[in-house]
């Protein structure tokens, strides 16, 4: 059994290293993967390891729930966002920071060999499980379901010969006899049952149109959950042979990703302060993002726009990434001081998404800050997907003519749908918008895919 760190290899954070991994799938969404990969984290933080929390794909959500169990900051693989290349160099550096982690859990993302449409499986979990070299667990829920689960797994299994399932949790399981079907069926096609869940056992978060509710919007309450999904975690699976099999991974011999490498090294002494939206309407946020600022010579500064009375002091450039306004709509617009000095900012600003939102005249007409000139609403459309753009306009952040690739998340719509100057184009279209030295956009972007843009941002800052 394994009580504590010294049982586990240490990490090296350059050249090879030692470090036990695992990937947490399932055959589809809704399966019970953010509640096994959640209870493992803090089921294993409790046995005094020290846990590397990832997800796979875009999704700001899950981390936040993965950073409260695990105790540092929960952070995401995606090939699409990032480049193959920058995949596992990313688990390494996450698994690193702030301290060396004992083990990495990384939680998948749709069901195991979905991916980008139309791209074959690309940016899929087993995609990123095959480029980090990682065993995965398949998370099955079992709802009416016997023998035929087995003929399910073995089909996961051989489905892609690169990717190695190591076992599996069973979720949702009816009764002891339910879970003796469903073990002698899983012996049959040789993958190991790692844990059963039993129905009434299981744990649920309260979610929302764009998935779970925000760890930052109901602290006490997420603390709850995770320490409930630790106990059943703790009491249905087998910790030590979820250990063994993430201790089967070999060696990754890929250096970890570097901030200050990425960035290419700070571009003034002056650190002038970067400012970056925080708070519970704004949670959407890739923990590189602040990295890359910090290494390229910013002093990066939270503030929270429901309700800090101003901007921090010396503020010279502004990032206003995701998140729900539309939750909070009521509450940032009362914080009319801040509204006021956002709109007059003439420093340079990144917008993404809610950032949008909130640099424009009304959400639901409800008044916001006024620095575009446009409205939005809420509709009951979700427009979701990955996206190929290239800039469209020069601005703090970005060249005209440089191909990015993104993320949309949203239910809103703004009117007008982009600026005169256009922030991007794709599938030949305008989007977003560059207003003097404000780009603001629905695409979120993850800026360890492109550093430059980080740079780009702290050199404006410094003008």
């Amino acid at each position: 059994m394994v009580t504590g760190r010294a049982e586990l290899p240490p990490v090296a954070v350059t050249g090879p290293a030692e470090l036990p991994r695992i990937v947490v799938a399932a055959p589809a969404s809704g399966h019970g993967k953010t509640t096994v990969a959640t209870g493992l984290l803090a089921a294993l933080r409790r046995r005094g390891l020290t846990v590397s929390p990832h997800k796979v794909g875009p999704d700001y959500i899950d981390p936040g729930y993965h950073g409260l169990a695990a105790g540092r900051p929960g952070r995401n693989l995606d090939p699409w966002l990032v480049g193959e290349e920058s995949v596992a160099p990313l688990l390494r550096h996450g698994a690193s920071v702030p301290s060396l982690a004992d083990i990495a859990v990384v939680e998948g993302v749709l069901g195991l060999h979905d991916g980008a449409v139309g791209r074959g499986g690309y940016a899929s979990t087993a995609h990123v499980a095959r480029l980090i070299d990682a065993p995965v667990v398949l998370v099955l829920d079992t709802t009416a379901q016997g023998r035929s689960a087995a003929a399910l797994v073995l089909g996961m299994t051989a489905f892609d010969p690169g990717v190695r399932v190591g076992g599996v949790i069973l979720n949702r399981v009816g009764s002891p006899r339910h879970e003796k079907l469903l073990r002698e069926a899983l012996a049959e096609v040789g993958v190991p049952v790692l844990g059963a869940v039993t129905r009434a056992a299981e744990v649920a978060a309260p979610s929302r149109h764009l998935g779970l509710v925000p760890v930052a919007e109901r602290a006490p309450e997420s603390l709850a959950v995770v320490a409930a999904l630790a106990d059943l975690v703790e009491s249905t699976v087998d910790l030590d042979a979820v250990l063994d099999l993430a201790r089967s991974a070999p060696p990754l011999v890929t250096p970890a990703w570097d901030p200050v490498t990425a960035v290419g090294g700070p571009v003034t002494a002056a650190a002038p302060v970067v400012a970056v939206a925080a708070g519970a309407a704004f949670t959407f946020s890739y923990a590189e993002t602040a990295e890359l600022l910090a290494a390229a010579g910013a002093a990066v500064v939270p503030f929270d726009p429901l309700h800090d009375p101003g901007l921090p002091a010396g503020t010279r450039a502004l990032v206003v990434g995701g998140g729900f306004p539309e939750t909070y709509a009521e509450a940032l617009s009362a914080n009319t001081a801040l509204r006021a000095e956002v709109a007059a900012f003439d420093g340079p600003v990144v917008a993404e998404c809610a950032g949008l939102l909130y640099l424009g005249r009304s959400l639901d007409r409800v008044p916001m800050c006024g620095r575009l000139d446009l409205t939005a609403r809420m509709t009951g459309t979700l427009t979701l997907g990955y996206r190929e753009a290239v800039a469209a306009a020069d601005s703090p952040a970005h060249r005209r003519g440089e191909p990015v690739r993104g993320h949309e998340f949203h239910r809103t719509v703004t009117d007008p749908g982009h600026g005169d100057r256009p922030a991007w184009r794709w599938d030949g279209t305008d989007h977003g918008f560059v207003t003097g030295r404000v780009h603001a956009s629905y695409l979120h972007t993850h800026w360890a895919g492109q550093p430059q843009a980080a740079r780009r941002l702290v050199e404006a800052a410094a003008r």
